[in-house]
């Protein structure tokens, strides 16, 4: 009978160990998908926000074009105004 329990214990110490096996592949998987999908957000992240600052720059570029723009049109104005006056005297 004492033999008994010690063939019980190994077939149960077998049939835990073949459990411990199959969900550590299944816990390896579920960790390298985790991690995946952070490294995915990361990527996700830093394109956003390389888009973010290019727009930034865009924005900036056209504020300063439009900037100077309204300097042109303002010299401008004020050239005509000038050639008027010349005009007229």
């Amino acid at each position: 009978m004492e033999n008994g329990f010690v063939i019980i214990g190994i077939i149960a110490m077998l049939f835990i160990s073949m459990y411990g096996y199959s969900y550590l592949s299944v816990a390896k998987e579920k960790a390298r998908q985790k991690q995946e999908n952070k490294d995915m957000l990361e990527a996700q992240e830093l394109r956003r926000k390389a888009r973010l600052e290019k727009q930034e720059s865009m924005l900036e570029r056209v504020r300063s074009f439009n900037k100077r723009k309204e300097e042109i049109r303002v010299e401008l104005e004020l050239l005509d105004k000038m050639k008027q006056k010349q005009i007229a005297s």
